[in-house]
């Protein structure tokens, strides 16, 4: 590790005064859901309807509750990925059902039916979404936004997008998707590191008409207030039951390309996506046996001695500084995994995962990560030049 010493040489002042150092202190975030009086008013006499999760609090209260005792009508609440209160697994079919808290029927868009239908909008006026979003294209908040803002174009309903900050919105990183590979884990033509807030990329995917109808679109964005791109943020709660720590959310853009493969990254462990192992893998240095969990009830490799590598030890200061999609910890694993013919899985998803067909191909012919990168940079330079129109924190 490097260190860095900073050398302070003593100094001549013409006042008779000692020197001090000035620390100012960052200002506090204010995500969009707290500035209430710029949403309010355009709830009035209206119909809401909410896509929200767990992380959608104001304080310490979920978003529905917030309305709910200010007197809004709540019409329909959609549960994206995780569920309603963000507890269910990975890939877990969320059921619909009521809140019992608000009365609002709940109303799943994680499993056949991604995007809303005609009469789940039928008797709501404007739609609020507000969800913590990583920062991560396969990601799969993001893709919930797109079909909901379609939905609501097809049917002429209002759409009101809570900003939150991105936690990896620092740097913009990885192969542009092909569009060959859209899916729900890549909605839209941007790269694996997007490096836009929610709201940015609802003005993206309008303004750059990927939405089906984004002219019949009436939609609004409330900011967060004292947010850059180079702002740190550390999520105040778990964007999703699998990414419990900063350090795994830094580390999840990188680390899910091995959701392609057949190796865990820690599900069903204290520590998903901070390790990576695979029952084949040498368990000589470290290793690791995923059981079932609140977390993931049929962790992949589940009762098995994973041998692989433990990051969990990495500094979270040194993860954001680095500045890239790390591809280096996939490269240099295939390199040292035993059996390669059983590294990737046999479906297509590591394709889909990485929004392109070239990365796989490129590992399995022994590029470099300088020759993988050089493949991608054309088109990472075309998106970042369409994504600088779209932002509304300065960098």
């Amino acid at each position: 590790m490097t260190r860095f010493v900073l050398l302070l040489a003593g100094c001549c002042l013409v006042w008779s005064v000692s020197a001090q150092k000035i620390t100012a202190t960052p200002k506090r975030i204010i995500v969009g859901a707290e500035r209430l009086d710029q949403y309010l008013p355009l709830l009035r006499d209206k119909n809401v309807a909410l896509v929200v999760n767990h992380s959608s609090l104001v304080g310490n209260t979920h978003l529905a509750d917030t309305l709910h005792a200010l007197g809004v009508c709540l019409s329909a609440i959609f549960a994206p990925e995780h569920g309603f209160r963000g507890e269910a697994d990975a890939g877990e079919h969320i059921v619909d059902g009521y809140d019992l808290r608000t009365g609002a029927p709940i109303v799943s868009l994680y499993g056949k039916k991604k995007k809303p239908l005609p009469e789940d909008l039928e008797y709501s006026d404007v739609v609020i979404f507000d969800i913590q979003d990583v920062g991560a294209r396969f990601y799969t908040y993001i893709s919930t936004l797109f079909y909901v803002m379609e939905a609501c174009a097809e049917q002429g309903k209002k759409v009101i997008v809570l900003d939150r900050p991105n936690p990896n919105g620092h740097y913009v990183d990885g192969p542009v998707l092909d569009s060959r590979l859209t899916s729900f884990v890549g909605i839209a033509p941007i790269p694996i590191v997007h490096g836009c807030t929610v709201g940015e990329l609802a003005r993206l995917f309008v303004g750059e008409f990927w939405i089906y109808k984004p002219e019949s679109l009436d939609l609004t964005v409330i900011p967060c207030l004292n947010y850059t791109h180079s702002t740190p943020y550390v999520v105040p709660v778990p964007p999703s039951p699998n990414l419990p720590t900063e350090r795994s959310v830094l580390l999840y853009p990188s680390l899910c390309l091995f959701e392609g493969s057949t190796c865990s990254v820690g599900r069903g462990t204290d520590c998903p996506f901070e390790v990576v192992g695979h029952p084949d893998f040498p368990c000589d240095t470290f290793y690791f046996v995923p059981q079932p969990n609140k977390s993931n009830k049929y962790p992949l490799h589940s009762g098995w001695l994973c041998g692989g590598w433990d990051l969990s030890n990495l500094p979270e200061q040194q993860l954001r500084q680095s500045g890239t999609l790390n591809i280096g910890f996939l490269l240099q694993f295939y390199q040292a995994f035993p059996n390669k013919d059983r590294f990737f899985r046999d479906d297509r998803f590591f394709d889909l995962i990485a929004g392109t067909y070239q990365l796989k191909q490129q590992i399995i012919e022994g590029k470099t990560e300088k020759e993988i990168r050089a493949s991608w940079e054309e088109d990472l330079n075309l998106y970042k030049a369409i994504r600088k129109r779209y932002l509304i924190y300065p960098e």
